[in-house]
């Protein structure tokens, strides 16, 4: 741990240049009723955590201006104290009070002053401080923190105020010249260590970007990777599957597995920018064909809908080798598997880093032709994994089951015409999944929640056909079904005992069913 730092002090080496923001750290978010809140901590003199900063001789291509304002160059060489967490705590007290540099847009208002509120109550929880725009300061209420740090400042502002609300501000200001914000500095030139450093803390909690952090320093200037993994998350909106080019962490992971056979962002920093910026065309046909491939086997047509988007980091290790070539039958079969059996045993819950290399390498080779243990892992799920969980379209489980009764070509309970697939699965956050016995009557027969909403007891059911179907019980319904229902049910695998509205009975024996259809998949 350093010595820690006043914040005059602070704000002298923001102004200096040894304290910098570098280029991989977010934008400042937070919301000035937020600074205004940290003010209020100070004051009160709560924990506000520590700044955590990396001291290098490495000059970063990228620096990120401080909110509103853009810092001007540094007055001196490096070593630089880069902020690795803590920004924005430091970029609102630089805002609040220093005054030597004007906002680089007049109009940009995501920035508002905080002012001391003479009439704010005393107490442990209601703050004292307030961001307010220019027309709501009342003036002999509202006094600005900005002159705090400036004594001629300060003398101007006091003037006109009473001897009692004079007295209490000096002690305000007072309060705000003691305090030292706790500093714990980090010293390493290795970037490896450096990324694993990020890594690790961002598993704390701490909003920290590798991705950002891997494009200030590996790329150069003439290549942004936030750019052109933006234009790829364009692309990918066509059908569905945006968020995965948002997803900074997926698409490095996949980056990597292609790159270096290694799903860990931090395998990749040790690469030399030219050597990733002549790779990029490949690792972007990599995952195009790795959706492409989810999307026509499987029938995920949503990202929302894939049981894990850490499936896609396997498949584009597996595409980047013999670009351009088709997927032979062998390839798709133990491919085929190996989607299957990771989704039914959840292998990517959890920490799944090491599963995720194991299927990188094995997918590799069984491109190259190379014996490959790529589907030697779990299996079918027996019955009770219909039972076991509860559906909600957001689990793993909710998510293998919609795409388990998509394989099987399911048919509209009334009308038994041909499901849509296109169409429901476009759209993931539709009602198109509904009890097959209706959950009112289970209710009126005093059955909890957990037991009615099992996977067992839900099949592909349109909106308009459960208004239809209500709260009638399967024997009720039947009869707005044709009256040969054999193919509907066979496609939903549900046994027919469903029409005796026996709940229990249906339920296993749907179970068996589920299960059998599971190892059809997975063999």
């Amino acid at each position: 741990m350093s010595e820690p730092i006043a914040i005059r002090r602070a704000i002298e080496r923001l102004i200096d240049g040894t304290i910098r923001i570098p280029g991989f750290q977010r934008k400042f978010v937070w919301e000035p009723q937020r600074a205004a809140l940290l003010m209020d901590s100070l004051y009160k003199r709560y924990p506000v955590g520590s700044l955590l900063l990396w001291r290098t001789q490495h000059r970063l291509l990228r620096e990120n201006r401080l909110g509103v304002f853009e810092l001007p160059p540094p007055d001196r060489d490096y070593p630089v104290d880069y902020v690795l967490d803590g920004q924005q705590r430091l970029t609102s007290l630089f805002s609040t009070f220093q005054r030597s540099l004007q906002p680089t847009d007049p109009d940009d208002d995501t920035w508002l002053p905080i002012f001391y509120d003479f009439a704010a109550q005393d107490d442990a929880q209601e703050s004292r401080f307030v961001a307010l725009r220019p027309e709501e300061v009342v003036e002999g209420q509202h006094f600005p923190l900005s002159v705090f740090f400036d004594a001629v400042a300060f003398s101007r502002a006091t003037r006109s105020l009473s001897e009692g609300a004079n007295e209490e501000i000096v002690k305000v200001q007072q309060r705000f010249l003691e305090t030292l914000i706790p500093v714990e500095t980090f010293e390493n030139e290795d970037r490896a260590v450096v990324a694993i450093v990020f890594e690790r803390v961002n598993r704390m909690g701490i909003e920290l970007d590798v991705f950002q952090l891997l494009t200030a320093w590996t790329w150069s200037d003439e290549f942004d990777l936030q750019q052109r993994f933006a234009e790829l998350a364009s692309e990918f909106s066509d059908f569905g599957f945006e968020e995965i080019g948002d997803d900074s962490d997926l698409m490095l992971r996949c980056t990597a597995a292609v790159l270096k056979q290694d799903p860990r962002p931090a395998a990749l920093v040790d690469m030399n920018g030219s050597d990733v910026r002549a790779a990029f065309d490949q690792v972007a046909e990599s995952i195009r064909r790795a959706i492409d491939f989810v999307r026509t086997n499987f029938h995920v047509r949503h990202v929302k809908l894939l049981p894990y988007p850490a499936l896609l980091v396997p498949l584009a290790a597996y595409f980047s080798e013999r670009a351009g070539q088709p997927v032979s039958n062998a390839d798709y079969e133990v491919l085929r598997r190996w989607f299957w059996r990771s989704c039914f045993s959840h292998r990517f819950s959890g920490n799944p880093q090491r599963n995720l290399r194991r299927d990188i390498v094995e997918a590799v080779r069984l491109r190259r032709g190379e014996p490959s243990d790529l589907d030697s892992i779990g299996g079918a799920p027996d019955s009770r994994f219909y039972v076991a969980h509860r559906f909600n379209i957001r689990t793993v489980a909710s998510k293998t089951l919609i795409l388990q009764m998509a394989h099987f070509h399911p048919r509209s309970f009334l009308s038994g015409e041909l499901v849509a697939l296109e169409r429901v699965l476009s759209e993931p956050n539709r009602s198109e999944y509904h009890h097959c016995f209706p959950r009112a009557r289970l209710l009126a027969l005093g059955m909890p929640d957990s037991a009615i909403n099992v996977l067992a007891n839900i099949a592909m059911i349109s909106r308009a056909e459960n208004r239809t179907i209500s709260d009638k019980l399967p024997s009720e319904y039947r009869s707005l079904m044709p009256d040969d229902a054999v193919a509907i049910l066979d496609a939903a695998g549900i046994p027919e005992t469903l029409f005796d509205d026996d709940y229990e009975t249906f339920i296993g024996q749907r179970c068996q069913l589920l299960a059998e259809r599971a190892e059809l998949l997975v063999s």
